[in-house]
């Protein structure tokens, strides 16, 4: 079984359309896992309403805590040998666990590309496909075995979690598979997290990646420091 994570803070505006795109799945065999972080709008509500019409969704709640929590709470209380993430503003193509399941043999994870959608616009520009391991760090976009992640935690009260996630992942040497398809529909939301500057948490994501590369071995301050590099560069540019 796959179990699909996803953490919910006020996204009433895209939730639906997010869990109905798990729904569809060509992959009968899924646990939707909503965790609610203390939503102030009708968040919770949209949630409750799918788990009572399909046995396949789960809804936990939890105090306000952040994204980083949720995921770690969604992974502890998941049950599938295999487990994705997918943010609440965002959606998956209906063949997307599928694709992922039939090229995992062998290896931890795979990695796949994604599009973006501007709300306003209804045609999908053409996919962002991963040309290598280390190019996105989005926890999204990969199916990952659970025994691959399952000593990994999100920081908790940090902005660019992810980032360090992904750090951590590649450098535990997990075998990864490209596979080249853009099923993951990433959501240009104006109220994301990411989508307003964070000064601090930029620089303080920097230096967390500069602190492990102090005990890392050379591959893995290669694969920080390219990072690193990349990261300032996205800085900069948004």
């Amino acid at each position: 079984m796959i179990s699909i994570i996803v953490p919910i803070f006020n996204a009433e505006h895209y939730l639906k359309a997010c869990v109905e795109s798990l729904l569809a799945q060509t992959c009968p065999d899924i646990e939707i896992v909503l965790v609610d972080d203390s939503s102030t709008d009708g968040s919770l509500a949209i949630a409750q309403a799918f788990a009572k019409q399909n046995k396949r969704v789960v809804v936990l709640q939890q105090p306000h805590a952040g994204q980083s929590v949720a995921r770690n709470v969604g992974m502890a209380k998941s049950h599938g040998e295999y487990i994705a993430f997918v943010d609440a503003d965002d959606q998956l193509e209906p063949d997307w666990c599928e694709r992922h399941m039939a090229a995992i043999d062998g290896v931890d994870y795979v990695q796949s590309g994604y599009k973006r959608s501007i709300p306003a616009q209804n045609k999908l520009p053409k996919g962002n496909l991963p040309c290598h391991p280390y190019q996105f760090t989005s926890p999204c976009m990969r199916l990952y075995r659970r025994e691959t992640i399952a000593k990994q935690q999100f920081a908790p009260g940090f902005i660019y979690e992810d980032v360090l996630f992904s750090a951590d992942l590649w450098m535990s040497g997990a075998k990864c598979r490209r596979i080249n398809y853009a099923g993951y529909i990433y959501t240009l939301n104006p109220n994301s997290t990411t989508s307003v500057p964070h000064p601090e948490a930029r620089r303080a994501v920097i230096e967390m990646l500069r602190e492990k590369t102090k005990e890392a071995n050379l591959r893995g301050k290669l694969i920080l420091w390219y990072t690193i590099i990349r990261l300032q560069c996205h800085f900069i540019l948004r």
